[in-house]
């Protein structure tokens, strides 16, 4: 009967268009049943039966099956180590992202910096930032975000990881702003160790196809400002400069189209042995770059 309940669910999201129908049928089936989806995993293979709340089952069906983004629909997505809180308004942090945070986290352990001050620019739910102070000792991380709805999600991750990890209390600041304005963060100028971040860059001359990015993810955080969506990251790049103290890194996020662009303005601004790095399939995502100078 479980089988057959899945099966008819993952159907439905088959016909909707949804890319993981039988996964994600499965996790909602999941969170109906308040266990785990190795659970359900193991129920099916063992033939077994699992008791779920099924009328809160076909609602979140029916929620998917609109392509509400499955993160939204059961509250949290996981990142790294972390499993974050999101719902409307806050960006849901991507897999691509986590070689980002490596990247980060892989050039402090090379470089064995005791207490690295980082900035997290543009951190949307907290992800980046919240990954490098869980994972590196001693670290000090502000987090910059604007978007008032965005920044009320940051504040229930940084509660909820702050309990979890009540010594790191005083080591991770947000900060509500601008992450472009020369003032955000002003007084940390020339003394930060390292900027990560996962700024807006979609070009606005390629409106994303998928109805859970296109209609649920925050203008705010998905477009670069303007049709080849470089403004903004290049804007960071210009920020990341003068917060970034000479052989700081920067690590920045970016679209598979602009590379090239983003690397050439970072040498003319500042940094060199400047780098694209690949994602998981290969296709150039994010840039590091190292600020100039003694």
């Amino acid at each position: 009967m479980m089988d057959e309940t899945i099966a008819a669910a993952a159907a439905t999201l088959k016909e909707a268009g949804v890319d993981t129908p039988e996964h994600d049928a499965k996790l909602l089936f999941a969170e109906a049943a308040g266990c785990d989806l190795r659970d359900v995993d193991k129920a099916m293979l063992m033939g077994e039966r699992l008791d779920h709340d099924a009328a809160k089952f076909d609602a979140m069906i029916a929620r998917r099956a609109k392509r509400e983004p499955l993160q939204y629909i059961v509250g949290h997505a996981p990142f790294r180590y972390l499993d974050l809180q999101v719902g409307p308004g806050v960006f849901i942090p991507r897999q691509e992202t986590e070689l980002v945070v490596q990247e980060g986290i892989s050039w402090i352990t090379k470089n064995r910096l005791c207490n690295p001050r980082v900035v997290d620019l543009c951190a949307g739910s907290g992800a980046i930032g919240l990954a490098i102070v869980t994972e590196v000792q001693g670290s000090h991380v502000w987090g910059v975000e604007i978007s008032p709805q965005a920044v009320a999600w940051t504040r229930k991750n940084i509660e909820a990881t702050m309990r979890r990890w009540p010594a790191l209390a005083s080591n991770y600041e947000l900060e509500i702003g601008d992450a472009t304005s020369p003032t955000t963060l002003g007084k940390l100028d020339g003394t930060v160790d390292m900027v990560i971040t996962n700024p807006p860059y979609v070009p606005q001359s390629e409106i994303p196809e998928q109805p859970e990015v296109r209609d649920h993810d925050p203008e705010l955080a998905l477009y670069g400002g303007n049709l080849d969506g470089t403004l903004i990251p290049e804007r960071i790049v210009r920020r990341a400069a003068a917060l970034l103290k000479p052989q700081g890194l920067l690590v920045m996020e970016h679209d598979i189209s602009q590379g090239d662009r983003l690397a050439a303005f970072a040498s003319a601004n500042g940094f060199g042995e400047v780098r694209i790095r690949n994602d998981y399939t290969g296709r150039p995502r994010y840039l590091v770059a190292v600020r100039s100078g003694d």
